[in-house]
């Protein structure tokens, strides 16, 4: 009796969880909200802190040169371009382990991860000798962050009953993706003065436009260790490990035979590959494209778009069906590229960067929109697919349903999120591919257009028409 009546009381923050059953409208009402709230809002700043350092390095190594370092241009495409394969490739790893850990200790370890890119890049910027490899090295760790994502958007799913798991996912990533445009926007703000006084190390001194400037290059990645620091602190304190997450490896790996799994990968590609894509390859595509135009007044714009309206489309997913919300999406992504297309120039004449940058705009918003409603029908497939054989009024059947299918569902969602993660890497080599054997991007951007179509055929049949065999 006086286990029963301990489990009841709302856990402490760093417990435990060893009930937690959110589908449960009492437990939910009475202690569950506020449980998985507090976790979620811990989890966004990790998570933005994560996008940031995965992404510092597109606007650190655009600097370089002006710092004096002798790299040529295809070593600082592969600075800019290591962090997603590393990230990538950790996000499979990551995928799977939250429920070996617990997502407290995961997020407060990962999250510390971070420290170890951002102060070793804000010393080595600071001296012009550094070798490429150490500079690949630690472009390479930025990855660390990257595989935060997989694991962030588990632990969540976890955490929230079927009908607001596409709002909690939401809301966790879409803030998270949030560091892709703030790291773009507030980079080229922190080099600028000295604000960590002695503790930041000296200027460097640059020529532009003919004229010298002192930047401190290493802001942009000394200014996050703080906030790394703090996060780290708080998930470790803050935060919930869920007893009934914890499942071994084998139990996960089940989702390699799910039909679905590798699907919504194909999906997920289409929406968040096509976000962190489009978003590392955006400044280049505006500087070859738009020679007078400067692309950082621009670039961290879409990113911005994409993130925010990420929650949208999780709520929209929640509201509408999220196969539904993602076939149409997908549509307006295919439209939008051809739109892309119109306004680019020919033969480097002619060309209008309005028309060209609202598309893309539209482009970045429907990545967001699309993220959210691919990552709402992801717990819902796994869990349907559970109970779709369970007597209902078997409550212990539904209970052991229920934890089987989140925990394959979270397992998918790490997973497919590692998968889409090299959409990072693949967008803007698709680019560079193309203007080298055609002389402008048109050839890449027809190849996304019939993969959206690709992605369209596949939301239809198998989850959006009448009879689909996995309705969502």
């Amino acid at each position: 009796m006086t286990s029963v009546t301990h489990a009841a009381r709302p856990a402490k923050p760093g417990r435990v969880l060893h009930i937690w059953t959110p589908e449960d409208k009492a437990f939910w009402t009475r202690e569950g909200e506020a449980i998985a709230k507090l976790n979620l809002w811990i989890s966004v700043p990790a998570l933005f802190l994560a996008f940031a350092i995965w992404q510092v390095w597109s606007v650190v190594a655009v600097g370089l040169p002006a710092l004096g370092f002798k790299y040529s241009t295809n070593q600082l495409f592969w600075l800019a371009a290591a962090p997603a394969l590393s990230g990538a490739t950790l996000r499979i790893f990551y995928s799977f382990i939250v429920p070996l850990v617990g997502g407290r200790r995961w997020t407060a370890i990962s999250t510390a991860t971070l420290l170890i890119p951002a102060i070793g890049i804000g010393f080595a910027v600071q001296d012009n000798t550094t070798s490429y490899p150490t500079m690949l090295m630690l472009a390479l760790l930025c990855g660390l962050g990257g595989g935060n994502f997989s694991s962030s958007m588990a632990n969540i799913s976890f955490f929230f009953p079927k009908e607001r798991k596409g709002s909690a996912l939401g809301v966790n990533a879409g803030l998270g993706n949030l560091g892709v445009s703030v790291v773009q926007f507030l980079s080229p703000l922190v080099v600028t003065a000295g604000i960590f006084g002695v503790f930041g190390g000296d200027a460097q001194t640059i020529i532009k436009n003919n004229q010298q400037l002192q930047v401190w290059t290493q802001n942009a990645a000394f200014i996050w260790v703080p906030w790394i620091l703090l996060a780290s602190v708080i998930a470790w304190f803050g935060m919930n490990d869920i007893a009934d997450a914890k499942a071994s490896f084998a139990t996960q790996a089940t989702i390699f035979g799910r039909k679905d799994n590798w699907l919504m990968c194909v999906l997920y590609l289409g929406t968040f590959g096509s976000f962190i894509g489009y978003a590392a390859g955006f400044p280049l595509l505006i500087k070859s494209q738009f020679p007078g135009v400067n692309p950082l007044a621009y670039a961290w714009l879409g990113p911005l778009v994409g993130a925010v309206i990420r929650p949208f489309g999780g709520w929209l997913a929640d509201k509408f069906g999220g196969a539904r919300v993602t076939l149409w999406n997908f549509v307006v992504m295919a439209l939008a590229v051809l739109g892309v297309v119109t306004f680019l120039p020919t033969g480097g004449q002619g060309g209008n960067f309005t028309g060209f940058f609202l598309m893309f705009l539209v482009l970045f918003m429907t990545t967001g929109i699309g993220n959210g409603s691919t990552f709402r029908m992801i717990p819902v497939i796994f869990l349907n697919l559970k109970l779709r054989d369970v007597d209902p009024s078997n409550a212990q059947a539904v209970a052991q349903a229920t934890r089987e299918g989140n925990t394959e569902g979270a397992a998918t969602l790490g997973f497919t999120g590692a998968m889409a993660a090299y959409g990072g890497f693949f967008i803007p080599k698709s680019y560079g591919t193309s203007i080298a054997m055609t002389g402008g991007p048109e050839a890449a951007l027809y190849v996304f257009f019939s993969f959206y179509l690709v992605c369209i055929a596949i939301t239809w049949w198998y989850y959006a028409r009448r009879n689909a065999p996995s309705p969502c």
